[in-house]
């Protein structure tokens, strides 16, 4: 069997993972159709994979495993491992939940910053709460 790699993250419009100053989590944006989607994302049996700076961000709540498994495999966060999985062609979706803010000053952790070129095939999207998108793309390293 196959598994599927998902590179999962979060990104204000223009393009970074996180903010500095009074935004919060979810850039505050959170609503209840969100807050169970993402939920409901973690319900299936699947494998998370981490960087090491977002082990060491949740580690806390993260209990031990150590099985192998060709269950679903996604990451969340863990920006320049998943650029790196993503050069060498192994994300098979990124999924970019997207909220309606702009960061511009107090953006931090740009997503791509740094990224190979991608071509992105949009393979499923929705809208969460009326303002927050989730999209799903295929990517495929530009030539």
């Amino acid at each position: 069997m196959t598994t599927t790699y998902t590179f999962d993250v979060f990104s204000s419009l223009d393009g970074f993972g996180a903010a500095d100053g009074d935004w919060s989590g979810y850039w505050g944006k959170q609503g209840p159709e969100l807050l169970d989607h993402r939920l409901a994302l973690y319900e299936p049996e699947q494998r998370m994979v981490l960087g090491a700076n977002t082990y060491r961000a949740l580690a806390q709540m993260l209990a031990a495993g150590t099985e192998e498994s060709d269950v679903p495999l996604r990451s969340h966060g863990s920006l320049s491992m998943n650029r790196a999985l993503m050069a060498a062609g192994l994300v098979d979706l990124v999924q970019v939940t997207l909220f309606p803010v702009v960061t511009g000053r107090s953006g931090l952790d740009p997503i791509f910053q740094g990224a190979a070129d991608f071509d992105l095939e949009l393979i499923e999207s929705r809208t969460l709460d009326g303002r927050t998108l989730e999209l799903s793309y295929r990517p495929t390293l530009h030539r």
